[in-house]
C-alpha cells in the first residue's frame, strides 16, 4: 500500500512506522523535519497547519492515512481536504482523556466523553470521520510508556528512584491507573490493518492490568533492580491541586483505566508487556542510554506545604 504518516518520527509514530515498513509498504512521512526520517521512506517536509506545506500531498493518492499528531477536528479536516479520502483507511490516535470520570469501571468505548476535555477535539474528529462515511480505525490508548516516551510518565519515577530520593504518592496511593507500552499499541494499530472488523471502530488499546499509583511505584522501583522497602515513599494531600494536573505528579489524579476486551476480540490481540517488563524495558532501553541533566525536585517539596 501506499501510505501517508503524519508524524512517525517519534514514539508511537515511530514504533508503527517500522512495522508498515517492515511490511513492503511504501511510506510517505509529512513532517516539519526537526527529528531525522529513516532513508527508505519518502519525506514531505512540511507544517500541517500551513496550506502551503499541505499541498505537496495532493500530488498523491493514498491507500492508507496514519495521524498520529492531530489534536483538533480543523487539524484532520484541513490535511484531508489536500490528500483526499485514503482508498483503504485512515488511522487515528485519540485518546482515553476523552471519556467522563466515572464511579463505574472499567470504562468501554460506548462510555459519556466529557465535552470539557483537553482531548474533545479528537472525539469529534472520530464522529466527523464516521459522518462523513470515511473508513478508520481510531485508538484511544490510556498512558503510553516505553522506549522513546517524550512524556514524562515513567521517568518522573525514575528519576527520583535512581537519585534515591523520597516518592511522592497522592493520599494513600490506592487510586487507579493503567499504562500501555508503546510496543503493544503499534502492533495493535498494524494488526486492525488485517481485518474488516476494525472498519469504522474505535479501540481503547491499553495494558491488560489496572495498578494503583502505589503498586506502579513498586514496580517502578523493582524495574530497576532496587528494593522496594529501601525508599521512602511519602504521601502528599492533592486537595488543592487541578485533577488533571499532570506537572507535580505525572498522572490524573482520579480513577482511569478502560475495558480492552473489544480490541482483543475484534483484532485476537493481547499486550505482550506486563508493567513489570515494561518499565525494565524503558529503564534498560531508553533511561539509562541517555544523560540526564541536573534535576531540580523543589517541586516535590511544593507538595508537602
Amino acid at each position: 500500500m501506499k501510505v501517508l504518516f503524519f508524524g512517525g518520527t517519534r514514539f508511537v509514530g515511530k514504533a508503527l512506522l517500522t512495522r508498515l515498513l517492515s511490511k513492503g509498504h511504501e511510506v510517505f512521512v509529512f513532517t516539519r523535519g526537526n527529528l531525522p526520517v529513516p532513508k527508505n521512506v519518502i519525506h514531505i517536509k512540511g507544517d500541517r497547519s500551513k496550506d502551503e506545506d499541505l499541498k505537496k500531498i495532493s500530488e498523491y493518492s493514498f491507500d492508507l492515512i496514519v495521524d498520529s499528531s492531530g489534536r483538533k477536528l480543523e487539524d484532520t479536516q484541513r490535511l484531508l481536504n489536500f490528500s483526499g479520502f485514503p482508498n483503504f483507511r485512515f488511522i487515528y490516535i485519540s485518546s482515553a482523556g476523552v471519556y467522563q470520570n466515572k464511579q463505574f469501571f472499567p470504562v468501554d468505548e460506548e462510555s459519556p466523553i466529557d465535552i470539557e476535555s483537553r482531548h474533545i477535539g479528537k472525539a469529534k474528529t472520530e464522529s466527523w470521520l464516521k459522518a462523513e462515511g470515511i473508513p478508520f480505525t481510531s485508538f484511544r490508548p490510556t498512558y503510553i510508556y516505553g522506549p522513546g516516551n517524550y512524556n514524562p510518565i515513567e521517568k518522573w519515577f525514575f528519576d527520583r528512584i535512581t537519585n534515591r530520593r523520597f516518592i511522592p504518592v497522592p493520599l494513600d496511593g490506592q487510586i487507579i491507573t493503567q499504562l500501555g507500552h508503546v510496543s503493544d499499541l503499534a502492533e495493535a494499530i498494524s494488526k486492525s490493518l488485517l481485518t474488516d472488523k476494525a472498519i469504522n471502530q474505535i479501540y481503547n488499546c491499553s495494558g491488560s492490568q489496572a495498578v494503583t499509583f502505589k503498586g506502579l511505584i513498586d514496580t517502578a522501583i523493582l524495574a530497576t533492580g532496587n528494593i522496594v522497602s529501601d525508599f521512602d515513599i511519602r504521601s502528599f494531600d492533592p486537595s488543592k491541586l487541578d485533577p488533571k494536573a499532570r506537572k507535580l505528579f505525572p498522572l490524573r489524579l482520579t480513577n482511569f483505566f478502560t475495558d480492552i476486551s473489544k480490541i482483543k476480540n475484534d483484532l485476537s490481540w493481547e499486550p505482550k508487556y506486563d508493567l513489570l517488563n515494561g518499565l525494565i524495558d524503558s529503564y534498560e532501553n531508553d533511561y539509562l542510554l541517555v544523560n540526564h541533566k541536573q534535576l531540580d525536585f523543589s517541586s516535590d517539596e511544593v507538595l508537602f506545604d
